[in-house]
């Protein structure tokens, strides 16, 4: 296998690296959670915009036949209830009303890998596309929720719960995505009938599950208790957009990442829940089953052992939660 790094707003790198290429997993995103999700927009559109028109030009000079992209279920989600949804039915959430910049960049970039499918190549064959739409990933590596969530709980900034504890929403485990891009890339040929072209696919481990529960033996491995401190979800909802817009004023003088942000909250506080029977009739996907405790105990083994000091954080912090807790009292 060779690997080679590059932008993929840089036409050329993209370009060279497709080189001798037939199918094309398009995973590159920016915004997805925590500091990237505020950075500046122009940044996250080309790349998850720019970058995606890149990858769809590239395909067709260099006669590429496949490409599958990873979308995310945000593209349908913004804070509304879904429960069982599936691709036929639930549409593309407005983008007009998506409050973070990341699901809207990527609903955009869904769409057009989805208005891709069928278009001439170079060469004179069409090109065949599918969507992949998983909802938050974990696993061995996985550098985003895990490593971030498992920092906040040991600066004790976790201890607390919030939203309702029936509130249900998907996982998908690193290995089961990977296959279900394996799969969709078979599905993309003729021996397959192309049965995967022009589709969108849900994809997760199979169950719903209650993120207050789901999350627990990450704090039992740190060696916390499991928080018991309920707040309302107004509250951490104006922490964290205090938070947000704490970053933006401090960020000439000082960067700091959220220990939430608005879309975040919605995540864990509103169901939405995906059925995957589609992926299985049709790409044969069957997931695994897989335990987040493992994930966990491989976390444990492998992160730094030498974590810098975050007092100055804490501070900013604590001064957010104040001024929320402040402007709650005027409501």
């Amino acid at each position: 296998m060779c690997s080679c790094q590059g932008d993929v707003r840089d036409y050329d790198a993209v370009f060279k690296a497709c080189e001798g290429v037939d199918c094309v997993f398009h995973a590159a995103a920016c915004g997805m959670s925590g500091l990237e999700q505020i950075q500046k927009k122009d940044q996250i559109e080309s790349i998850n915009v720019g970058g995606t028109k890149i990858i769809i030009d590239v395909c067709k000079q260099r006669n590429i036949p496949r490409l599958i992209y990873t979308s995310t279920v945000n593209v349908v989600f913004g804070g509304n209830p879904i429960e069982e949804g599936d691709e036929e039915t639930v549409p593309y959430f407005p983008l007009e009303k998506q409050f973070n910049h990341y699901s809207r960049t990527k609903a955009i970039a869904d769409q057009m890998v989805l208005a891709a499918n069928g278009t001439l190549l170079k060469g004179g064959e069409k090109l065949h596309t599918c969507v992949l739409r998983p909802p938050g990933i974990y696993g061995p590596e996985e550098p985003r929720h895990l490593p971030r969530v498992a920092v906040n709980i040991q600066r004790r900034l976790f201890n607390f719960k919030f939203g309702n504890h029936k509130v249900q929403m998907n996982w998908v485990h690193i290995g089961n995505l990977v296959q279900a891009h394996l799969l969709a890339a078979e599905a993309l040929t003729s021996e397959k009938r192309y049965v995967a072209s022009g589709q969108a696919y849900y994809i997760h481990d199979g169950e719903n599950v209650v993120f207050s529960e789901w999350i627990v033996p990450l704090f039992e491995k740190l060696g916390y208790r499991k928080p018991w401190i309920h707040i309302p979800v107004l509250l951490v909802h104006i922490a964290a957009t205090v938070m947000e817009y704490l970053h933006l004023i401090l960020k000439p003088v000082f960067s700091f990442t959220p220990f939430l942000t608005r879309n975040e909250v919605w995540n864990v506080t509103v169901t939405h829940t995906f059925r995957i029977d589609k992926a299985r009739n049709q790409l044969g996907y069957k997931p695994k089953k897989f335990s987040f405790a493992d994930s966990v105990d491989h976390y444990l083994k492998t992160r730094p052992t030498c974590q810098k000091d975050h007092t100055f954080l804490k501070m900013v912090v604590a001064f957010s939660i104040l001024l929320s807790l402040i402007i709650l009292s005027f409501f």
